[in-house]
């Protein structure tokens, strides 16, 4: 694939000579008030029917003959932009599209059709305008991007109130999760149930589940990629937002007017000090609290015409604390991810585009408790250096390619244990550090074959390589060791690789409907353990090891894609069946101890399939969709569950979401949310038997019974009050309802004892724990 690559750099160059009757347009599209990149942008040759799209970072390039043409630029929420151009010659010629002064998200009336999931190859592509996300009820007042996608058909979340998500069936490490290419592996902030992402900062968020392009790897159910605003390049903007539980600040302006720019956005809760005066000193709990916050941060500056530069960061922490007086305990609890990006575009010519990009990424979490006079201190995480390359060579209207490559060096510290007591020191021999590289090459074409065919073709090839230093215990049949093999520093392991090929169709059947297919081969490398189904900050990412392959899924998709009423309406259904091979699990009986946690894994085998429904009103003061998926997920294991196969613990047979925005007039818009799920599957004790005096339970098989169903409306309302004349001040109100009806959904099921054998009354009873009943909120934003 190595000289594939090499020979296409070569015809990007040779090729213009060969085709002197034909010439190149090239350029950017962005915001006309803001200088912002706008991506997936559209640019049509009206005469011919065909055009390109931007990339990533809103540049353009097409191909034609010597001619006049009237070219039409387009994008959600913009006024689309028309003009004619005579081409003899290359030109560049940078778009700029002036928003619509009405436009409150993506989902608002436009002067112009929106046609692209109807006439595009990709397949389960979602694009979120942050816009969106801010007009629909939030928890708790927090805008989040994430809780905005699980109410897309295909997504579910992993609990209530929870920013976890599973795509079709996959687990939620199966996600590869993007800001700005850096891998994110936690997203989530209290204990997962807000995610990492300040909306203040981000600018786009694609979702794709199915039909994933060969860009992309690592992972084998979606991709979340989260672009973080470049700064606006015209003025300086500041934005404030005050919330009950989290305020934002931030600031955007021009590092030099209309070649580079800055964003800084932060953002913190005040839970810790709003319960501080609360809790009095004399109380046992004085000094326990909790809070988050978390930074992000990007400069951008153009160098010259072809040459453009980008470094962007995010830090974030979240920080525990429980103290008990009575009972001298003290427990802290700090996690958090770091990010840091650094790209360089570069256009080698009016049809070579390429991105140059190094990664810095980490993760971490610690658990420090203290009683008395006994410390103990646990601590993980995973780090990561990467660099890679991407080409976009726009070789004609009918092809562009996408061609790069990319390398990871993973470093992965597993639960370290220590501790002390008084002089003695308690240092076990657990700190077993992990290393592995990881590569990818891709190549892959979006081509119009004709009017009616369109194909995205790629192939892609990764490998990865489990490196010393590591030491290799040999045990008995008792879990002891009697020998080892000791491997250096950068001496391979374990090496595993493979080719995963990619591709969609579309077939148009006229101007308002087209068929789609999709086959996709995706590997993984590197799995989360856990015992649960959310994002908490235990979570343990391993490698692939000499114990643990990698997983491996195909997944095949046809849909039917219509939109009706002139645009109003678009509607999609989507059919998938997808297979996963080594999927891990944790052995039956596991508890935590200091071993290495691959000895208690074990590994099977998941399916999935179903079907998604969806209607999506684009137009009018009424506007929101309706998503429906029908699903089922199963996982079997040798030696879980007797080999039978049983539900995976993300299987959710019916998941309904409605979602409805409403512009009641200049200051008011309502918006409302209704979502239904089929209650997760557990598994939960069916006999309890008295052996010796002691109670005794008996487990039914692995999630045959299932919680009661989950459901609950948000309501909320959006107030903003007429701007004075010659005020730089924006302002409005957000007040939102969680949970209207104060449904009481189940976060997790115990069992109660009450009465004693003794005496012959004992009684045990199940009782469900629900998290959050009606919570209001309002949330106050200020811009200027």
């Amino acid at each position: 694939m190595a000289r594939i690559l090499i020979l296409l750099l070569i015809l990007s160059f040779s090729i213009p000579s060969l085709a002197q009757d034909k010439f190149t347009l090239n350029g950017y599209i962005r915001d006309s008030v803001s200088g912002e990149s706008l991506i997936g942008a559209n640019l049509t040759i009206r005469s011919e029917g065909k055009g390109v799209t931007s990339n990533q970072y809103g540049f353009y390039s097409i191909t034609l003959k010597n001619g006049s043409y009237q070219l039409a630029a387009t994008f959600v929420g913009y006024q689309p932009k028309v003009w004619t151009i005579n081409l003899t010659e290359n030109k560049s010629f940078n778009i700029l599209l002036v928003p619509n002064a009405n436009a409150i998200n993506n989902v608002t009336v436009v002067s112009r059709r929106r046609d692209n999931q109807v006439k595009t190859a990709q397949m389960g592509k979602i694009e979120l305008n942050i816009n969106t996300a801010k007009a629909i009820p939030a928890f708790m007042g927090e805008v989040d991007i994430l809780k905005t996608l699980q109410l897309m058909p295909g997504v579910r979340n992993a609990g209530e109130g929870n920013a976890g998500f599973y795509v079709r069936g996959g687990g939620a490490d199966q996600n590869l999760i993007l800001l700005d290419d850096a891998v994110v592996y936690n997203t989530g902030h209290l204990f997962g149930f807000f995610s990492i992402f300040n909306s203040d900062a981000i600018k786009n968020v694609s979702l794709i589940k199915g039909g994933m392009p060969a860009q992309y790897g690592g992972r084998l159910s979606s991709v979340v990629d989260v672009a973080m605003k470049e700064g606006n390049s015209n003025k300086t903007q500041v934005d404030l937002g005050i919330g009950l539980i989290a305020s934002r600040f931030s600031i955007q302006g021009p590092i030099k007017k209309n070649k580079g720019s800055y964003m800084i956005s932060a953002r913190r809760t005040y839970a810790d000090a709003i319960a501080k005066p609360l809790i009095k000193k004399t109380s046992d709990y004085y000094g326990s609290g909790y809070y988050f916050y978390d930074l992000n941060a990007k400069v951008n500056y153009e160098i010259s015409e072809k040459d453009h530069l980008y470094l962007s960061g995010y830090f974030g922490r979240d920080k525990f604390n429980f103290n008990n007086a009575k009972r001298s305990f003290n427990t802290e609890i700090p996690w958090g991810n770091s990010t840091a990006t650094l790209r360089w575009n570069h256009v080698f010519n009016k049809k070579l585009f390429s991105n140059t990009t190094l990664v810095y990424n980490d993760y971490q979490f610690a658990l420090n408790g203290k009683q008395n006079d006994f410390n103990i201190n646990l601590s993980s995480g995973i780090r990561d250096l990467n660099a890679k390359t991407d080409f976009d060579y726009y070789l004609s209207p009918e092809h562009k390619i996408k061609f790069g490559a990319q390398y990871t060096f993973h470093t992965f510290l597993p639960n370290v244990l220590s501790g002390n007591q008084d002089s003695v020191v308690f240092t076990p021999q657990n700190a077993t550090k992990k290393f592995a590289n990881e590569y990818g090459l891709y190549l892959q074409d979006d081509w119009e074959v004709s009017n009616k065919l369109k194909l995205n073709i790629g192939l892609r090839y990764s490998q990865f390589q489990q490196v010393g230093r590591y030491t290799n215990y040999i045990r008995d049949a008792n879990g002891n060791k009697i020998d080892s093999v000791v491997y250096s520093k950068g001496q391979t392991v374990q090496s595993y690789g493979g080719f995963e090929p990619r591709a969609t169709l579309r077939y148009t059947l006229n101007d308002n409907a087209s068929l789609k297919a999709a086959i996709t081969n995706n590997l993984q490398y590197i799995h989360l353990v856990t015992n649960a189904g959310t994002t908490l900050p235990t979570d343990l990412w391993v490698p692939s090891t000499l114990r643990v392959q990698p997983q491996l899924s195909w997944q095949y998709a046809i849909g039917y894609f219509q939109n009706l009423k002139e645009g109003m309406f678009e509607t999609s259904v989507e059919a998938y069946y997808k297979t996963m091979e080594n999927q891990i699990e944790y052995r039956e009986g596991y508890t935590p101890s200091l071993k290495d946690p691959e000895e208690e894994f074990v590994f099977g085998k998941g399916w999935s399939y179903g079907a998604e429904f969806f209607i999506n009103k684009v137009k009018g003061r009424l506007t929101g969709w309706v998503g429906y998926t029908l699903s089922w997920t199963w996982r079997q294991f040798k030696e879980l569950n007797d080999g039978l196969k049983y539900p995976s613990r993300n299987d959710r047979r019916h998941d309904l979401s409605v979602v409805a925005n409403y512009e009641l007039n200049a200051k008011w818009k309502l918006s409302s949310v209704f979502v239904y799920g089929t209650g997760a599957a557990i598994s939960v004790p069916e006999r309890f038997y008295l052996v010796g005096g002691v109670l005794t339970q008996e487990y039914s098989r692995i999630n045959a019974y299932r919680m009661a169903a989950y459901h609950r409306i948000d309501l909320a309302a959006t107030y903003t009050p007429k701007r004075k004349e010659n005020s730089k001040f924006n302002s409005n109100w957000v007040f939102s309802i969680y949970n209207i009806y104060s449904r009481q959904n189940p976060y997790f099921i115990y069992y109660d004892q009450e009465g004693s054998a003794a005496t012959g009354d004992l009684k045990v009873s199940a009782k469900q724990v629900s998290l959050f009943p009606i919570i209001p909120s309002v949330t106050w934003n200020l811009k200027f």
